[in-house]
């Protein structure tokens, strides 16, 4: 059965958010909420974590999972940003926002696209994914909780807790979140590209 962490969507508790980064850590999924939509998320080296992920939502191994970070120093890390992308994408997180950019070494060959050698990075602005992201100390490995057959994400954590109560291992509930997954940016030519339009706001890019 999956751990229930009822956490404060402003000042979540240290305990909680402790416990459920180790559960992280010991090779755990995890559902969490964002500032988009409810994600699931595992650990980067954790590729039993991504397989369960991929079974979950039903998906084939092409689909691509997005880093999750803290800040832009850590996402700065692991991927290629020339000045003017750099800017684009520095005005508009923390946010809505997923961006494909081009992976460095730092980024395992098995979460890049295999052709492009990109992945897809993004920094929420959600207090909740805030602390696990700092007690964790490194990226989540994340994708929308939009289940099989669904046609929006689940947006309840108990609900969420019912329907996947053996196939995750915890389950963050901050209250009700939003519907809508990011927006998605590919930047991979070296121009914006909106791929999806989401809850961030697609005209900047546009």
């Amino acid at each position: 059965m999956a751990r229930y962490f009822d956490v404060h969507p402003v000042d979540p508790q240290p305990r909680s958010i402790q416990q459920a980064v180790q559960i992280i850590r010991d090779g755990g999924v995890v559902a969490y909420p964002t500032d988009s939509c409810f994600a699931l998320g595992c650990a980067l080296e954790n590729p039993e974590g991504k397989a369960r992920m991929l079974r979950i939502r039903q998906l084939d191994d092409r689909h691509h999972f997005t880093l999750v970070c803290r800040d832009f120093t850590q996402l700065a890390h692991l991927v290629h940003l020339d000045n003017r992308v750099f800017r684009a994408v520095k005005a508009a997180t923390p946010g809505q926002y997923t961006f494909i950019l081009p992976a460095t070494k730092e980024v395992p060959r098995r979460l890049m696209h295999p052709k492009k050698k990109t992945v897809g990075v993004r920094i929420p602005d959600h207090p909740v994914v805030n602390a696990l992201l700092a007690e964790l100390g490194e990226p989540i490995l994340s994708t929308t909780l939009l289940l099989p057959g669904e046609e929006e994400p689940m947006t309840q954590g108990w609900e969420i807790k019912e329907r996947l109560d053996h196939e995750v291992d915890a389950v963050i509930d901050s209250g009700e979140c939003g519907l809508e997954p990011t927006t998605v940016v590919d930047f991979s030519d070296g121009y914006p590209e909106v791929v999806r339009r989401g809850a961030g706001d697609p005209s900047l890019f546009e």
